[in-house]
Formats: structure tokens, C-alpha cells, sequence
């Protein structure tokens, strides 16, 4: 990327994130994207009118709502005049979309721009069956309403019976977490190593929650102002008597533990030129300094494109993986991080780029315990991470997030 027009994180928000089905079952997959909009426009006092565009993402797509980020534009403080787009990208959502700003930025076309996500599991559009989706199709194309009846007669108790999105790959017919259970074989991850990456996880949320780190980019909504999916209280001896939930025999070690959970909540960042931002008087977080998104075969292991990403990222800008200060890895699943960083070590499709030190890994934690709203993950992580960049004042800073469809994102930040 050049550096003639740097683009700066300036600053983002979210809600908190919540288990589905819980806390925040009343709230549409709307509602959650402009409350966390309109938390950043105010957390950051942006004028909303300097918006040039808002790239907007969900994955399990409300079907009432076709054209969410549109949809958001218009019940947000946006103005109308800001250009809305919708994507959909599995768990690198927010990240492609951070992808789009930057790129209208860098061409010219926008200087100011905001990108996020949003997820209401708790909300899905829940669907019938491909008999009764025809039949009712063709009924209300019928003729006569002696023809619909007729087509509706056709119609079984069974036919009826309500179908909610799965969380299956349609190319494979296996969930990430099956798949996780093959990647964590294939590389000889043990359970110990995948509870001990949750257990981290929980106590780095823990100790940011109370230090007022994450709720620093939080809006309260219905009164709550942290992730309540965080575990202060967890400890090894309790996750390691978790049963296996994907795997169920004796060879399995993906619990609900060590898994990121199904999560409501949504996610904004805002992004800007450098030099509006000086305009602005906004001082950035940290600068864009790269992007690389790859696709890998789901044969090769679903979750494993981190593996290829982040070396191939950090190889084109001539840096080190002991350069780099912090690094925010999405924990889709623990095992899905130790296998990415086995591949890290060892090399796998791309030549090996050292071993990570652990301490430099989640310090706020990360999915596992915060939640993990597809969509919106990319979003939170980014501004998780050039928040601490900011508050240590380091140099770099790495994002990488694995993605169902056999996708990964990485980023690096840079402050000088």
C-alpha cells in the first residue's frame, strides 16, 4: 500500500456481546447495527455528515432486510447522501468491508468512512420446506382460487415444519467445528493446549473488563455495559471437565469451552484519511499499513487460511513475527489458534515465520470469551487492537482471522 494517502483508524464501538438467545433476543440485526453506528459517530464526536461511505456486513442474513447497511444509513445519523453497501463475507465481514473503506479512501473517492458488522443469531429468518416454499409460490401466482386451493391441499403437517439457517458448510456438509476436530487431529493439538488458550483468553477479558479496557469500547444497551459471555470465575479443572461436543468419542476435544459461542452484537470502526483526520482534529489510533485475504481448499483444514495469510503478509513488508508488538487472532475455536500457529512455527504452505511469544497474543482476550457475532468480529478486533497499540504506543500491530468457506484475513497496524 502507498504511503501518499495513509489511511487511520480513528477510533470504533460496538455493543456489548451476548449470547444468543439471551439478553438481547428482542433486538433485530438492525437495531444492534445502528446502535453500534451511532456509538461511534458519538464515542469519536464525528460529524455524521462527513461520512462518505459505510460498507456494512451480516451473515446470517435477515431476509426482511435485504439491503442492511442501507437500512442502517437510514435509522442511524448518517445522511442519506452517505453510500451504503452490503456484504457478506463469513467471519472476515468486517474485515473486507475495513478493505473496501480503505481502497475508496486510497483511490480518492472518500475520505471518510466506517465499516462493521452485526449478528442477531437469537433473530434468523427461519424458513420452510422446498415443497411447501413451491406450493405457496405457486398458489399465489394461481388463477382462480379454486387452482390455490388446490395447490394448498397438497400441503403436509410435515411440510410446514420451520427450518432455522444451519451452521454446516455447504460444500462439505461438516460444521466448523467438525472441521476443527480434523484440524486439531492433523496438527497434534491436544485438549490441554486448547483449554489453556480459552482459560487465557477469559482471564486477559476479565482483567480488561476491570481495568475498563473492552468497556472503553463499548454503548451500554438495556443497561449493560460488559460481555456477560466472560468467564472471570473459569479454571483449567473446569473447562478439562467439559465433554467434547462436535467429537464425540474418546478422540474428541472441542468442548463449549474452548469454542467461541453463538453471539448477538454488532460492530463499527471508523477509518479516515490522514490528512482529514488532521482537518478533523482526530488523532488516529493507528495507520492501515497492509491487508492480505486468501482461500485455501476446505480439505486442507476449513479454519487454516491464517496459515498462509499472515506469513505471506508479513514476508511482503519485509517484517518478522518477532517485529510485530501485539497480535488480536480471532479464536473461532482454541484449537483453530493452535493449529495457525503450529503452521506459524513450522511452516505449512508458506515458508515457517517463527514462534509467537504468548504474551503478545489476545491481551484483551479474544472470541472465545467475548463472543464472537460473525460479522462483526473483524470490526471489534481492529478496534480492540489499535486501541492498546495506542495506550502502549508500539510500532505494530497484527489482526487474523480464519473464516468459515476456507477464508482469512490479515491486517497489519502501524503507529510512527
Amino acid at each position: 500500500m502507498s504511503d501518499s494517502t495513509r489511511v487511520a483508524v480513528v477510533g470504533g464501538a460496538r455493543t456489548p456481546f451476548v449470547k444468543a438467545g439471551t439478553k438481547f433476543r428482542k433486538h433485530r440485526a438492525l437495531d444492534l447495527a445502528v446502535h453500534s453506528v451511532n456509538g461511534a459517530l458519538d464515542k469519536l464526536d464525528v460529524d455524521p455528515n462527513i461520512v462518505d461511505t459505510l460498507v456494512f456486513g451480516i451473515v446470517v442474513v435477515d431476509a426482511r432486510v435485504p439491503h442492511l447497511a442501507r437500512e442502517v444509513n437510514f435509522s442511524s445519523k448518517l445522511p442519506v447522501s452517505t453510500r451504503s453497501l452490503t456484504i457478506t463475507d463469513n467471519c472476515i465481514t468486517s474485515a473486507s468491508g475495513v478493505e473496501l473503506v480503505v481502497d475508496s479512501i486510497m483511490a480518492g473517492r472518500a475520505e471518510v468512512g466506517m465499516a462493521g458488522g452485526v449478528e442477531s443469531m437469537s433473530n434468523p429468518s427461519v424458513l420452510v420446506s422446498e415443497k411447501a416454499s413451491r406450493i405457496f409460490l405457486d398458489a399465489a401466482g394461481a388463477k382462480s382460487l379454486g387452482d390455490r386451493l388446490k395447490l394448498l391441499a397438497k400441503l403436509r403437517p410435515k411440510d410446514l415444519a420451520p427450518t432455522a439457517p444451519g451452521v454446516e458448510e455447504p460444500s462439505t456438509g461438516l460444521s466448523m467445528g467438525e472441521h476443527t476436530e480434523l484440524m486439531v487431529k492433523e496438527w497434534k493439538i491436544s485438549r490441554a493446549e486448547q483449554d489453556e488458550i480459552a482459560y487465557r483468553s477469559h482471564m486477559n477479558a476479565a482483567a480488561a473488563t476491570e481495568d475498563g479496557r473492552l468497556k472503553a469500547e463499548i454503548v451500554p444497551l438495556d443497561g449493560l455495559d460488559y460481555d456477560p459471555i466472560i468467564r472471570p470465575d473459569t479454571s483449567m479443572e473446569q473447562l478439562a471437565k467439559l465433554k467434547p461436543v462436535f467429537d464425540p468419542t474418546p478422540t474428541g476435544t472441542l468442548t463449549a469451552g474452548n469454542s467461541s459461542p453463538l453471539t448477538d452484537g454488532a460492530a463499527s470502526v471508523v477509518l479516515m484519511a490522514e490528512a482529514r483526520a488532521r482537518v478533523e482534529g482526530v488523532e488516529p489510533l493507528a495507520f492501515i499499513k497492509d491487508m492480505e485475504f486468501v482461500g485455501i481448499d476446505p480439505a486442507d483444514g476449513l479454519l487454516m487460511g491464517p496459515g498462509v495469510a499472515v506469513p505471506r503478509l508479513l514476508r511482503r513488508n519485509g517484517l518478522e513475527l518477532d517485529d510485530v508488538d501485539i497480535v488480536e487472532m480471532h479464536e473461532a475455536f482454541g484449537g483453530q489458534v493452535a493449529s495457525n500457529l503450529a503452521a506459524w512455527e513450522q511452516g505449512w504452505k508458506e515458508p515457517p515465520i517463527g514462534k509467537l511469544d504468548r504474551t503478545k497474543l489476545n491481551p484483551l482476550g479474544s472470541s472465545i470469551s467475548v463472543g464472537h457475532p460473525f460479522a462483526a468480529t473483524g470490526a471489534r478486533i481492529i478496534t480492540t487492537l489499535a486501541n492498546e497499540m495506542a495506550r502502549r504506543d508500539v510500532r505494530y500491530g497484527l489482526v487474523s482471522i480464519c473464516g468459515a468457506g476456507a477464508t482469512a484475513a490479515a491486517l497489519i497496524l502501524e503507529r510512527n
